[in-house]
């Protein structure tokens, strides 16, 4: 019976210790939450559920005030991150730069919209930032769809939230530089005797 007690006692203290592992955001921080952006962790607070306390990140989201209420320790599942880093910036530039990359163009809509959604979903700003790059090049040879344009419209709400928070920018100046990278293909897609 020791070796039992013994054993429950490591498990409740790496449990502990897991546990501060994971609420690795405090109050007034920002994080990104996948599909719907960066946010602010406006409080954390416990609930009982089923007789068990359980700790919650509650969230803001910056573009549109949604709160989300995120178990702290779910955070790995659902993908909760830190905003990028500085660093990290010209790598997402590079996704977007890489013209070479093929749009879905040859796929349905709905079948693109559907892995474009997943490619969001995962909060990776760069999947991102290749749902950007492919819809904005796809936006130069025809009419997106509905869903499309709601897809890139998204995409380019997180990147610039993302970004400009990342390099402590207004949203504006990043706006324009994202929609800079695809005029020139655009000016040359209309002027090609195809176009």
């Amino acid at each position: 019976m020791p070796g039992v007690i013994k054993m429950t006692k490591k498990k409740a203290k790496q449990s502990a210790a897991e546990k501060r592992k994971m609420q690795r955001f405090q109050v007034g921080d920002l994080a990104v939450y996948p599909a719907h952006g960066l946010g602010r962790i406006e409080a954390i607070e416990s609930r009982v559920i089923n007789g068990e306390t359980h700790d919650f990140y509650i969230m803001k989201v910056l573009e549109n005030g949604m709160v989300n209420k995120i178990p702290t320790d779910n955070v790995e599942s659902v993908g909760l991150r830190d905003v990028i880093s500085k660093k990290e910036i010209p790598k997402v530039f590079a996704v977007m730069e890489k013209k070479d990359a093929t749009p879905m163009e040859s796929q349905t809509w709905n079948r693109r919209y559907r892995e474009y959604m997943d490619k969001i979903k995962t909060g990776s700003l760069y999947d991102v930032a290749e749902v950007f790059r492919d819809l904005s090049l796809l936006k130069q040879t025809k009419d997106l769809s509905f869903g499309e344009r709601k897809l890139y419209d998204t995409a380019q709400v997180l990147l610039v939230k993302e970004l400009s928070t990342a390099r402590n920018t207004d949203e504006e100046s990043v706006s324009t530089e994202l929609e800079s990278l695809f005029l020139a293909d655009a000016a040359e897609a209309s002027e090609s005797p195809e176009g």
